[in-house]
């Protein structure tokens, strides 16, 4: 399934138990944004756990040296908000999957070229499925492509029909605060839309 649940704003002490209710629910690439508290530790909370069974890292990652960090966790995940080449290539060269945002067909061939396992189509509200639809026409039919930003049970289907290999969900998913049961429910409800929307 190809969910990727956005924690933004996830503490340490309530990682292990919002990621056994995204995991109990079937999602199995969960990433912390790097401008959460304390993300690398929640991330190497979440790796230890839940590393054998979902692909866990981080997201808003910026730098190389964020790359680093984060590759010292055992995660194994790097998602950004842009298209950095250094990182893409950081990640890859320690054997972590990159997963870098794009919203230009120019953005989208740099990241290619420099080695992305999946693009982040950001801010999906922006671009649409429109959007997504004339790029698909000119880039490689097997990169998988990620919606981020505006997707929700609703548009999932359109998004799909339109390319979208995925999606990349936020706030739908978790905020700030939610209990672990909240989110379980939250979870368990994209993951019904998108079996529906296939």
């Amino acid at each position: 399934m190809n969910l990727v649940a956005i924690l933004r704003g996830l503490t340490p002490a309530e990682a292990v138990d919002i990621g056994a209710a995204l995991v109990g629910a079937g999602i199995t690439r969960i990433e912390v944004p790097m401008n959460s508290p304390d993300p690398l530790d929640s991330i190497a909370a979440l790796q230890v756990r839940f590393g054998d069974r979902a692909a866990i890292g981080a997201g808003t990652v910026l730098t190389v040296a964020q790359v680093s960090q984060v590759a010292e966790t055992g995660a194994r995940l790097i998602v950004s908000p842009n298209c950095n080449v250094e990182v893409i290539r950081a990640s890859k060269t320690l054997g972590m999957e990159s997963f870098p945002g794009v919203m230009t067909p120019t953005e989208a061939f740099a990241a290619i070229d420099a080695g992305a396992d999946a693009l982040k189509l950001f801010p999906g509200d922006l671009i649409g499925p429109i959007g997504l639809r004339a790029m698909k026409a000119v880039l490689p039919p097997d990169m998988p492509l990620y919606a981020v930003g505006g997707v929700t049970p609703a548009n999932m289907a359109d998004w799909l029909a339109a390319g979208a290999t995925g999606f990349g969900i936020g706030s739908s998913i978790y905020k700030p605060g939610d209990s672990a049961e909240v989110v379980a429910g939250k979870a368990e409800a994209l993951v019904a839309a998108w079996t529906n929307a296939q």
